[in-house]
């Protein structure tokens, strides 16, 4: 599909720029066109759904472990807060985005072995927002309480996996 697509606009291409030419024949400009889209319909798409099926198995046991360890931080991080434990807290937060950023590397280790090339990316795109936020702590800091937790966790975590749920459904 894809190539069929990229022959159409390479064609596009070619009769555009025959168009500019004043003395161009549009006789010959056409037929090396047809030539080029004819082969690309007859490929079948390939099939990801098994492979799909598995990277997602992989991805799910990488949700709910490594998410879990996250979230256990933060419960932690949040205790410390609420008991005006800085030091603690401190670390707790720490650990949070160490197990945040351990999420991302697992998310671009699983999707690394995606044969469907939109899932990898989908994976490279998931995984560099994770990481992008275990550097930037600013969210984390600003949990103070469980109901913080619950909105600000919420909407992260649809930015964060939004990019492979489509193919993880």
């Amino acid at each position: 599909m894809r190539r069929a697509i990229l022959a159409v606009l390479a064609g596009g291409v070619l009769l555009t720029g025959a168009a500019c030419e004043s003395d161009a024949n549009t006789s010959e400009i056409a037929a090396p066109v047809a030539a080029t889209v004819a082969p690309a319909t007859t490929e079948p798409a390939p099939d990801y759904t098994a492979n799909t099926e598995k990277v997602c198995g992989r991805l799910d046991k990488v949700f709910s472990a490594a998410l879990g360890d996250f979230g256990t931080a933060l419960g932690k991080m949040i205790a410390h807060k609420e008991a005006k434990q800085t030091e603690e807290a401190e670390k707790a937060e720490k650990t949070a985005a160490a197990e945040l950023k351990s999420v991302g590397t697992q998310i671009r280790k699983e999707t690394a072995e995606a044969e469907n090339p939109d899932l990898k990316q989908a994976g490279i795109t998931s995984a560099a927002k994770i990481e992008k936020s275990a550097k930037n702590r600013d969210y984390i800091e600003g949990i103070k309480t469980t109901k913080d937790l619950d909105k600000t966790l919420k909407s992260q975590l649809a930015e964060w996996l939004s990019p492979v749920a489509g193919y993880c459904a």
